[in-house]
């Protein structure tokens, strides 16, 4: 005879779910479906992180890789007072990213190829976007080839101190630039790009100063600053910030390191990125990101001639990548 506890077991039993019922077929599915839904997410992160460096040659000029571009137009009233000509002027400020190679595989003469544009390359050497002393002194004349200074300059019209310093660089790039800039129509511009390679990340320049948005001495103060002095002066040229690649430094031991990854004291490679995305933002300027969807460690090798300048073919990618960011339907976009 069966008693009381014997039926209330069965009852129990009667209310639960019995997994041995369910066919393997279904349990295989389920597992599967947590499998895919795992490895899609790895694979995105993985490529969000590291990017790609295969250039899509394709008549959509699309890239491999979601890139950080943040593009802007400038609206109808800042383009008054402009000279519209049939020519495309782009002046581009900068350090080694447009100096380092100056000839027909330079990032500016590849534009200038693929546009057939103007391009006036006034770059100087080893500079940075921020300064190293916040008061000039002749001990670091490089300070005053700053993105910070060189901004002033084109504001005031004054090239005095450009001039008075290039004599103490054996370089005649600076010369050469100085020249160039000085001779520069801006009336005639129509765009200005500013590309610097990581010389800030490397030169231990302070990132922010959060009391100042505008402290020369911080990479994002310097070009805050220097961007808004372009704007004041000349409304009416439209503004493009280009992003350094990733690039190696040497930590206090020597040995070599990812900017991806070491931080000296004022935040990692990416922390200076998001600096120059947030100002781009805020003033309302045209961000290009070459940091994402070029160089990562795995192809470095293949793309940089040392720990920080890179040759041809990712000078190629970067010229393709800001003709199709910023002219998509070509000469003359608006």
């Amino acid at each position: 005879m069966r008693n009381s506890k014997d039926d209330m077991r069965n009852s129990e039993s009667k209310g639960k779910f019995d997994l041995s019922n369910v066919p393997v077929w279904v349990h295989v599915l389920i597992i599967g479906i947590i499998a895919a839904v795992v490895i899609f997410s790895i694979v995105k992160l993985v490529i969000w992180n590291a990017g790609t460096a295969e250039l899509d040659k394709s008549d959509s000029g699309s890239f491999e890789v979601e890139v950080l571009d943040q593009i802007f137009l400038l609206s109808d009233d800042k383009k008054e007072g402009h000279t519209f000509d049939d020519e495309e002027t782009i002046l581009f400020l900068g350090n080694d990213a447009i100096t380092f190679d100056q000839g027909e595989t330079s990032v500016t003469a590849q534009i200038s190829s693929k546009l057939g544009a103007n391009c006036i390359n006034c770059g100087y050497p080893a500079s940075t976007v921020a300064l190293k002393n916040a008061n000039y002194s002749d001990d670091y004349p490089m300070d005053a080839y700053s993105f910070f200074n060189v901004a002033n300059c084109i504001a005031s019209g004054d090239y005095s101190s450009l001039e008075s310093n290039a004599g103490k660089f054996e370089d005649y790039t600076y010369t050469g630039s100085t020249d160039r800039l000085k001779n520069v129509d801006f009336d005639k511009v129509d765009t200005i790009v500013i590309f610097y390679n990581a010389q800030d990340y490397m030169n231990l320049r302070i990132g922010m100063n959060p009391d100042n948005e505008f402290d020369p001495i911080t990479y994002r103060g310097a070009l805050n600053a220097g961007i808004k002095a372009i704007q004041d002066k000349y409304p009416y040229i439209r503004i493009v910030c280009m992003s350094f690649t990733m690039c190696y430094a040497f930590d206090s031991s020597g040995q070599i390191v990812s900017g991806d990854r070491y931080d000296f004291g004022n935040g990692k490679l990416t922390t200076y990125l998001q600096f120059m995305i947030d100002v781009s933002g805020e003033r309302g300027v045209s961000f290009i990101d070459n940091y994402y969807g070029t160089i990562h460690e795995d192809n470095s090798s293949d793309w940089m001639l040392d720990n920080i300048h890179v040759n041809a073919k990712c000078n190629e990618y970067v010229a393709e990548h800001f003709v199709s960011a910023i002219y998509p339907d070509g000469l003359k976009a608006e």
